[in-house]
C-alpha cells in the first residue's frame, strides 16, 4: 500500500504479487467439507491482491470471464512482451489438482509473455474460484472444457488461431491431452508432467495398504471390513487424510473412499490417447510421482510426439520441475518455437 501511495508501481507490483502467493498457500490445510469460512475469504485476499498486481503489469493483464455452460470461467491474458498489438501464437494454461490462476502466472506465464507468446490462464471446473466460489467440482471429460475457452480466444484481437497450443501442469499432465483428444483446433499440446489420470494410479495405491494384487484389481469392490480398514488408515495419517479425504473429496463432490475411487477411475486417457492429433510434448522428471506413466503414454501417443526427460541432477527432479521451472520452460518453449515455425 505504502509503495502505490508513492507510486513505485514496480515495488508495489512485486509486494501484492508476494501477498497473492502467501494467501495462496495460508487457506491449503483449510480444503474439504463444510467449507470453512476462513478459506473463501482467504482465496478473495488472494485474488484481490493478484488482481491489483496485474493492474500495475506493464503491459496490463487483462481480467476476463470465459463463457462456459450455464456459467463462466475466471482467466487471465498475458499479451507477449514487446508485441502487444500483434498477431501472436496464443498458450492456453490449464490447472492440476489443487492450484489456482496466480500459480500458473508465476511457473507458465511469465515465460510464455517473455517468449513472445500470448498467454490465457484459466480455471475450471474442481479449480481455484470455480471450485471455492461456484462449488462447481472437478470432471474428466476436459475436452469440453477446453472446447469453450478455445471458442473464447478466438473472439480475442491480435491472436494467430493457427497456431494455439494448449499446456497443463500436474493433473493437467492428464486434462492437456484429454482435451487435445477432443478439441482438434489445437496446434500443440504439452502435458507436464504426462500422466493417464487418476484412474490408473488406483491400482498401484491399494497395492500401499496391504492388499494382494487381486484384491487391488477388485478395489473398491471390496468387503465392508477391508475398506474400513483402508479408510482409518488414511484417516491417521495426517498427509493421506488431507491429500484424500480434505481435498480429494471435496474436489471430486464424493463423501467415500468407494465413490471416491470410482470417480477417480474416469479420469483415464485409456481409449482417448489414440485420438491426440496435435505435436504433442510429454515431460518426465525422475522423482515425480505423477510421472510414472509419462514413458507409457508417451509410447502410445500415434500423433507426432517428444518426451523430454529431467533429473534431480539439474535441480529439476521433483513433481512439475518445481525447483528449476526455468530449465523446463526454456526446454518446453524451444520446442513450441520449433513446432510453431515448422
Amino acid at each position: 500500500m505504502r509503495a502505490s501511495a508513492k507510486s513505485q508501481r514496480r515495488s508495489a507490483r512485486e509486494f501484492y504479487l508476494h501477498a497473492a502467493s502467501f494467501f495462496s498457500f495460508s487457506y491449503r490445510p483449510l480444503f474439504g467439507e463444510p467449507v470453512d469460512s476462513r478459506l473463501p475469504a482467504a482465496f478473495r485476499k488472494q485474488m484481490n491482491a493478484f488482481d491489483k498486481a496485474m493492474t500495475l503489469s506493464e503491459p496490463l493483464i487483462e481480467r476476463l470471464q470465459i463463457p462456459f455452460e450455464s456459467t463462466t470461467l475466471p482467466g487471465y491474458l498475458m499479451r507477449a512482451i514487446g508485441h502487444e498489438g500483434e498477431g501472436r501464437p496464443l498458450l492456453i494454461s490449464t490447472n492440476g489438482y489443487d492450484a489456482s490462476v496466480s500459480d500458473m502466472f508465476f511457473a507458465t506465464g511469465v515465460a510464455a509473455a517473455q517468449r513472445g507468446y500470448h498467454c490465457l490462464m484459466f480455471d475450471g471446473p474442481g479449480q481455484g474460484a470455480v471450485l471455492i466460489e461456484q462449488g462447481i467440482r472437478l470432471r474428466p471429460d476436459w475436452e469440453n472444457v477446453v472446447g469453450p475457452v478455445v471458442d473464447f480466444a478466438l473472439t480475442l484481437p491480435n491472436i494467430d488461431v493457427d497456431r494455439i497450443a494448449l499446456t497443463g501442469w500436474s493433473l493437467g499432465g492428464y486434462l492437456a491431452p484429454r482435451a487435445a483428444s477432443g478439441e482438434h483446433r489445437l496446434a500443440a499440446c504439452i502435458a507436464d508432467p504426462g500422466n493417464w489420470g487418476i484412474g490408473p494410479g488406483v491400482r498401484q495405491f491399494a497395492l500401499g495398504f496391504g492388499l494382494s494384487q487381486a484384491e487391488a484389481d477388485a478395489f473398491p469392490n471390496l468387503d465392508e471390513g477391508t475398506l474400513q480398514r483402508i479408510s482409518d488408515t488414511i484417516s491417521a495419517d495426517r498427509r493421506l487424510r488431507w491429500s484424500i479425504i480434505q481435498r480429494g473429496f471435496w474436489v471430486n463432490g464424493v463423501s467415500t473412499l468407494g465413490d471416491y475411487v470410482r470417480s477417480g477411475e474416469q479420469f483415464t486417457l485409456e481409449g482417448r490417447v489414440e485420438k491426440i492429433r496435435c505435436p504433442t510434448l510429454i515431460t518426465s522428471a525422475d522423482r515425480d510421482p505423477l510421472a510414472r506413466g509419462a514413458q507409457s503414454l508417451y509410447d502410445a501417443l500415434t500423433c507426432p510426439k517428444t518426451i523430454l526427460h529431467f533429473t534431480a541432477a539439474e535441480g529439476a527432479g521433483d513433481h512439475v520441475e518445481i525447483m528449476n521451472r526455468t530449465l523446463l520452460n526454456r526446454r518446453v518453449f524451444d520446442w513450441l518455437d520449433g513446432v510453431f515455425k515448422a
